[in-house]
């Protein structure tokens, strides 16, 4: 009977992939354009729910005829078939109803899973799951475990069994941060948007519905489970990816498939045999890109002869998330070089290319640099991806420009361990660090920007016996020799005032700074 033997089939990677961008984007503050995602997954997911719901009525239909034609051979199996049938539907309404109560808690009693009004609520998903006079997340769990173990308890393949106790695992949760594991309703429904919580019931639907899937067609499969010869013929889709992208192509290998699951055959990678014997093919991603492989299956026959069946495919290694972003808060700053990130999920790094209204942008290997020209004046960074040979805007954002902010000046000294260390003014200030100092400097160094100004100009203000002021003009930012001779006669506690301070950032702007006061230690 036909089978497939691969560990994770082409629609399930295709709903890990999906719930790896869930869990990425419950990450991030939840924006519109995240509840927008979570909303366009939610009826992705309802598509291929609809469309495995029909797949496995196909293969029930199957064993229905199967037994019609041979009742002593089929019937047992169709019987268990119907039992499954029926255990997965009652679970799946009934987490249709928990979809239900969950939006009519948020939206009302006109609330519609497939129209939500209030996506980002946070509170309906935990009223209705973790209430504790009706804690319905708990009964799912127990439902689902129920489900689980009686579905595992139907296919005798040890990988299919693990691979559906993994997609329907209920399992405690360790999230980051934390050092006591979440119960699996807590860690799925606690402080979840309504959106989220929809979708991820939506993902577990499509999890019943693949496990459901599985084992009718183990059931199929044993119904000639005893037969020499292979009888029964499947009919593959295997798309290129599940995962596509608007503007791109969307591709699939329609096949016809028939597998001996009793014997299975030897598969050669790259001319080197298989270290295993269920068709499982893993290898270490390093690197995003596309990357092909390719190789053989060798199939005995009962004859004693075997032949061999050439195989070739690709996978492309992706980023984990896509972004678009300033590395430097949410603003860009005029004048300066900004380090922006930007990739394209699914998209070599080659064949991305980006453009930046009012300044230029640049790559430098795998990264950007944005350096705007005009302050007050939006940023617009617009990525374009080389799609099936021809370019595809894939997203445009908008960053503030703002000018630098303005520098501290300080005197820059060499404390008693070597280390270099800046005076601010403001407090004693030992006369021979003073003395030692070359002049003033001025910075941006809040760890951020870490941006160097050059200093122009100063005077240093110091007061006579009197209380006169004899002001000082320093040549440049170095201290003129007068000002060094009027440290030399300042006593302890004595202060003097640096004012009238100049410094020019590497945004061509000079700028008046704030003046700071020295007191001598």
């Amino acid at each position: 009977m036909g089978a497939n033997t691969n560990r994770l089939s082409p629609r399930q990677k295709m709903i890990n992939l999906m719930y790896i961008v869930l869990t990425a984007m419950l990450a991030l503050n939840v924006s519109s354009d995240v509840l927008d995602g979570f909303t366009q997954v939610h009826e992705g997911l309802n598509r291929s729910n609809a469309n495995y719901d029909q797949r496995n009525g196909a293969v029930f239909s199957q064993l229905e005829a199967l037994a019609e034609q041979n009742p002593d051979k089929a019937h047992a199996w169709l019987d268990k078939a119907s039992e499954v049938r029926r255990a997965t539907a009652s679970l799946y309404n009934y987490v249709d109803t928990l979809k239900h109560l969950i939006v009519e808690k948020a939206d009302g009693k006109d609330g519609n899973p497939d129209d939500i009004l209030n996506r980002d609520d946070l509170e309906s998903a935990a009223v209705i799951m973790l209430s504790p006079t009706n804690p319905r997340g708990q009964i799912l769990r127990t439902r689902v475990d129920d489900y689980r173990n009686y579905i595992a308890s139907l296919i005798p393949d040890t990988l299919k069994r693990n691979t559906i106790e993994e997609a329907l695992s209920t399992s405690d949760i360790m999230k980051k941060g934390t050092f006591t594991p979440q119960s699996w309703e807590e860690a799925k429904f606690d402080q979840q948007p309504v959106v989220a919580a929809i979708t991820l019931l939506a993902k577990l639907q499509s999890d019943i519905l693949y496990a459901e899937g599985e084992v009718l067609s183990s059931l199929l499969a044993q119904v000639d489970a005893g037969d020499v010869r292979v009888n029964e013929l499947n009919a593959y889709v295997m798309p290129q990816s599940r995962l596509v992208m608007r503007g791109s192509k969307y591709s699939a290998n329609i096949v016809l498939a028939a597998v001996d699951t009793t014997q299975r055959p030897q598969v050669f990678i790259d001319g080197k045999p298989l270290n295993n014997n269920n068709g499982l093919y893993e290898v270490s991603t390093g690197s995003t890109g596309d990357f092909t492989y390719k190789g053989w299956l060798e199939v005995s026959h009962g004859d004693g002869t075997s032949t061999k069946h050439e195989f070739t495919s690709s996978y492309t290694v992706i980023e984990p998330m896509a972004t678009v972003s300033a590395t430097l808060m949410n603003v860009l700053y005029a004048g300066i070089d900004n380090p922006v990130g930007i990739s394209v999920p699914g998209v070599a790094m080659g064949d991305i290319s980006a453009t930046m209204t009012n300044g230029s942008l640049t790559r430098q290997g795998d990264h950007w640099v944005a350096r705007p020209s005009k302050v007050g004046e939006n940023a617009v960074v617009t990525v374009t991806a080389n799609m099936d040979g021809r370019p595809v805007t894939m997203a445009s954002t908008t960053f503030r420009v703002r000018k630098l902010p303005d520098p501290t000046p300080f005197i820059a000294f060499t404390d008693k361990q070597g280390n270099v260390d800046h005076y601010r003014g403001g407090k004693p200030f030992q006369k021979a660090l003073l003395i030692a100092s070359s002049g003033l400097e001025a910075a941006i160094d809040d760890g951020l920007l870490d941006t160097p100004f050059t200093v122009e100009s100063f005077e240093t203000v110091f007061f006579d016996s009197s209380g006169n002021a004899m002001p000082e003009v320093s040549q440049g930012s170095q201290f003129s020799a007068r000002q060094k001779q009027q440290f030399q006669r300042l006593s302890r506690g004595k202060r003097f005032y640096i004012s009238r301070i100049r410094a020019k950032g590497p945004d061509g702007i000079t700028r008046d700074l704030s003046p700071m006061e020295v007191i001598i230690n």
